[in-house]
């Protein structure tokens, strides 16, 4: 198994965000995203990584802006596979395929999180108060259950910790009801058309969370898009509401990490490569099915 890419640094080219998983480095007249093989649980970044799984996420976004770029505009200056710029060309060793070349958009300050069924945060937030994010659902629905149609619940972002779910009209507060509403129609538009694709290929969407900026006046699709990460993917052919559903995501270090002692903040303990190789394993597939290609 190849080493996992886990720092990235680019002399010469200034860089302005590093993440649990993305580098952010200035181009200046645009940005360079640059998606490391890092894997964080419980808000803690694993001392080792998942080969090749920045390269899985950076792939799947491209497949993804090409999807939907006929009715959402993004961010992206280079389609994948184009050569790197003069200035990269040095780096490509690091930077080939788990690089994008974007537009330097100003993100908005909320998550936009698109739920088509009953899990995570909103499966607890279900059971207090038979709502999710403030949207009254109706009642008896389980674990897992489909809800009746996607909804949009927004989100903060926390620089550290978890993002905290608000209400739309709290969302109207951070960023205006003109962007608040066209995040959320782009938002469901993007998730009822990702689902309906993946569904077809074995994968259930169960809800995502999209990133936008603004770009010279316009809403633009930014970040990454419809991954294992930023998305939960469950198999098609094992969903059964009423519980917790297997997953293409982080679940074999989750699952792993709980049988531990340990109190969930760093260090993070490093996992053990049975743990990695079945990480990979459910990335790549995830890519083979949604992409029709295997890496």
């Amino acid at each position: 198994m190849n080493e996992p890419l886990l720092q990235i640094e680019l002399p010469g080219i200034p860089k302005i965000k590093s993440g649990k998983v993305r580098e952010v480095f200035d181009l200046g007249d645009s940005l360079l995203f640059v998606a490391s093989d890092r894997i964080s649980a419980f808000d803690c970044v694993m001392p080792n990584g998942i080969p090749r799984k920045g390269e899985v996420l950076t792939r799947i976004s491209h497949f993804w802006f090409e999807q939907t770029s006929s009715f959402q505009p993004n961010h992206l200056l280079c389609k994948a596979g184009e050569p790197l710029p003069t200035q990269l060309q040095p780096f490509a060793d690091q930077l080939e395929r788990r690089s994008m070349i974007v537009k330097k958009a100003q993100p908005l300050a909320i998550e936009c999180v698109v739920r088509g069924y009953v899990a995570g945060s909103g499966w607890k937030d279900y059971q207090k108060t038979g709502a999710i994010c403030g949207i009254n659902l109706p009642p008896g629905l389980k674990e897992s259950s489909e809800l009746p149609e996607p909804i949009f619940t927004p989100a903060t972002k926390a620089e550290t910790g978890h993002d905290e779910n608000i209400s739309f009209e709290e969302a109207v507060q951070v960023v205006g009801k003109d962007i608040a509403e066209q995040a959320r129609t782009a938002s469901l538009k993007l998730y009822n058309f990702a689902r309906d694709y993946a569904r077809q290929r074995g994968i259930i969407i169960a809800d995502t969370k999209f990133e936008f900026g603004i770009f010279e006046g316009q809403l633009l699709l930014i970040d990454e898009v419809l991954t294992p990460d930023s998305s939960r993917f469950w198999p098609a052919d094992q969903y059964e509401p009423g519980r917790s559903q297997p997953s293409f995501d982080k679940q074999f270090v989750r699952d792993y990490l709980e049988t531990l002692d340990w109190d969930k903040q760093p260090p993070a303990p490093a996992l053990p490569e049975n743990v990695v190789a079945k990480t990979q394993e459910k990335y790549f597939e995830a890519y083979q099915r949604l992409t029709g290609h295997s890496l």
